[in-house]
């Protein structure tokens, strides 16, 4: 069964988005088969990927509304390994339109149950506000995974989003985990960014990724060719960074699963 991991921060311009396309990018170059879904309207990760946001006929708006089904909505393949549900402006509607809906929270958690036993990861982009999309997102995921940017204000936003996280655990997803934290516009010429990584360690009794994301000129650059890292310069400090994250979350994966068929034996 796929493990679904929502990529979410309220703050803006923290690498979230950033993120969830290289570091879909990267598990596939370790030989995992992912799906992403764009769950933020400004369509960032579609466009990411080289696709034309605005050309899509089946998005994740099409999705939420029954308008298609999910494999209807799916593009196969958008770089090898990957395959994306798009998103665009219009999904900025979806937040009016599900207005009423009877257990609107759970839309996108009943829609991936159909498709997630095709994917070992299912990475799911979500919009930059704690909004009944990244509720969606939250109630249909295994986990969060929160990228900070090393900044002074990383642990005052970061305990918001885990107080949101622990909110929908108690009310819509009793199993959601928090995946880890990664920094993000890491410099480690500074001392501020060295600063920022020690306050969090210490302060915050969640998994922090040893993997830092370092500030790089090739990342700011990979989305206007509409190319992850990994295929614009797999040789850069970025690419290597999160090649580096992905083959620590699978490690970490692979070990808890070794530890529960332990417990199931003993």
């Amino acid at each position: 069964m796929g493990k679904i991991i929502a990529i979410a921060n309220q703050k803006g311009g923290v690498g979230k988005t950033t993120t969830s396309i290289n570091l879909t990018a990267a598990l596939a170059e370790e030989g995992k088969k992912v799906l992403i879904i764009d769950m933020d309207p400004q369509g960032n990760t579609t466009s990411g990927f080289g696709v034309d946001k605005n050309e899509v006929e089946n998005t994740v708006y099409e999705l939420l509304l029954d308008d298609c089904s999910v494999n209807e909505a799916i593009l196969r393949e958008v770089v090898p390994g990957v395959d994306l549900i798009a998103a665009n402006v219009n999904l900025a509607a979806a937040e009016i339109e599900l207005i009423g809906i009877e257990h609107k929270e759970y839309i996108l958690r009943d829609v991936l149950d159909f498709i997630r036993d095709d994917y070992d990861y299912v990475i799911l982009d979500c919009p930059p506000s704690l909004s009944v999309l990244t509720v969606n997102a939250m109630t249909a995921a295994d986990s969060v995974l929160v990228p900070i940017q090393c900044e002074y204000y990383a642990l005052e936003g970061l305990s918001q989003l885990i107080h949101t996280i622990n909110l929908v655990r108690m009310r819509l997803n009793s199993s959601l985990d928090i995946e880890g934290i990664v920094f993000t516009m890491y410099d480690a010429r500074t001392n501020l960014s060295q600063q920022v990584v020690e306050n969090v360690r210490e302060n915050v009794d969640q998994r922090v990724y040893k993997t830092l994301i370092p500030r790089n000129i090739k990342l700011a650059e990979a989305p206007s060719y509409g190319e992850p890292i990994t295929s614009y310069d797999p040789r850069s400090a970025g690419a290597r960074a999160y090649v580096a994250l992905a083959r620590e979350i699978i490690e970490t994966d692979e070990g808890d699963e070794a530890g529960d068929m332990e417990e199931d034996f003993s």
